[in-house]
């Protein structure tokens, strides 16, 4: 609720402008009626208005405003009144215009005010003493303030290129993001092939079988036409949570055979190979999983080994450990580098590209620093359709 109050009051500039006014009029009426000024109540009272009345407009129009005031200024000077506290009208309009305005427009009212202070040493002062000590604090105050407005007007600027700079950045990054999810999902897209291709020679193969058996081998022939049941339903499974995260009109790329959980020894041999020490474990009874899920759990260990040679820095050691738990698998590749001292660009998307393969069936991935040091992550994938997540 006070959040709400105060963006609408900001955006009120005239009323927080009247606001700002309001003390130096109410010091100049106290003045005026408490007899303070030689002048007459009801002249005072005029001056006074005629003064401070266009502070209400100084930052909507903030030149109109310091014409005005210098004007009525300049014509209190010509018939000889002699300046009062609302004359500090002149040095509030000249911080906006010196804080709100160029450089030139705020140098010109500066002159200005200085052109006024000498008008009024030589009209109202009475010995050298008195003219230099009034002169000193004459020009002080005016170079002092449009010093204050040029700082501020500084200011502003720089922290509108920072919020520039960071609308920016936050613009870049969103687009980096999504390139990168769009190449993901690219790469899942040719990977579909190899899965599909894989699943659907088994059903050739097998419906072949059954074919050629159905009428020699009845046990065999039921045998083949369960196999293709099973494996039907898999690849119709995988097909669909696949193709819900591609992007249509994908261009097609080089197809391959893509590795599985038994090419994690070959993985770890070839990071070994590069010169970081990683011991590779296999707990519990192996199940047996789709190649899509096998495909998942090899990128995953490679992208965890992968940040580690990239971040973990020199003499670092990585555990992977594969702990099969009936109905998932969980992948934990854990070192001993930098954790969370290590540098981040924050232009990486291993983390990311992890966490949407793992979604895709079901799973989910962890990572961060480790409390005694180092990093982890700890990913949990279902073996099986019918223990997804």
């Amino acid at each position: 609720m006070v959040g709400r109050i105060w963006d609408w009051w900001r955006t009120k500039t005239p009323l927080v402008d009247a606001a700002f006014a309001f003390p130096l009029l109410l010091l100049s009426l106290l003045g005026a009626t408490g007899g303070a000024y030689a002048l007459g109540e009801l002249k005072v009272l005029v001056l006074t208005t005629v003064l401070i009345f266009p502070l209400v407009f100084r930052r909507t129009l903030p030149r109109t405003t310091f014409a005005v005031i210098s004007l009525i200024s300049f014509a209190q000077w010509v018939v000889g009144i002699h300046p009062i506290p609302p004359n500090a009208s002149f040095l509030m309009v000249l911080y906006t215009v010196a804080a709100g305005r160029s450089f030139r427009w705020g140098l010109a009212a500066m002159l200005v005010g200085q052109l006024g202070s000498l008008l009024v040493l030589a009209r109202w002062s009475i010995t050298a003493e008195d003219a230099q000590s009034t002169g000193i604090t004459l020009v002080v105050l005016v170079a002092g303030t449009w010093i204050l407005g040029l700082h501020m007007r500084t200011r502003r600027a720089y922290m509108r290129s920072l919020e520039e700079r960071a609308a920016r950045l936050e613009r870049e990054r969103d687009t980096e993001v999504q390139v990168a999810m769009a190449a993901e999902r690219a790469r899942i897209a040719r990977e579909l092939h190899d899965v599909v291709a894989h699943n659907v020679s088994v059903i050739v193969v097998q419906a072949d079988g059954a074919s050629y058996a159905i009428e020699t081998d009845v046990g065999r022939a039921k045998q083949a036409l369960e196999t293709i049941s099973s494996t039907g339903r898999q690849a119709l499974a995988e097909m669909r949570r696949l193709l819900g995260v591609l992007r249509e009109g994908d261009g097609a790329g080089p197809f391959a055979p893509q590795p599985g959980v038994s090419q994690l020894n070959e993985l770890v041999e070839q990071v070994r190979a590069s010169g970081l020490p990683v011991v590779f474990a296999v707990e519990g009874v192996p199940e047996e999983m789709s190649e899509g899920r096998q495909l998942t759990v090899f990128r995953i260990v490679q992208e965890a080994l992968t940040n580690t040679l990239k971040h973990a820095g020199p003499r670092a050691e990585a555990r992977v450990a594969l702990h099969y738990l009936g109905d998932a698998v969980e992948i934990r590749v854990v070192d001993d580098g930098r954790g969370a001292s290590a540098a981040d660009d924050g232009r990486g998307h291993g983390l990311a590209g992890m966490r949407e393969r793992a979604a895709v069936y079901g799973g989910t991935v962890a990572a961060g620093p480790r409390a005694g040091g180092g990093y982890e992550v700890v990913a949990r994938v279902p073996v099986r359709e019918e223990v997804r997540t």
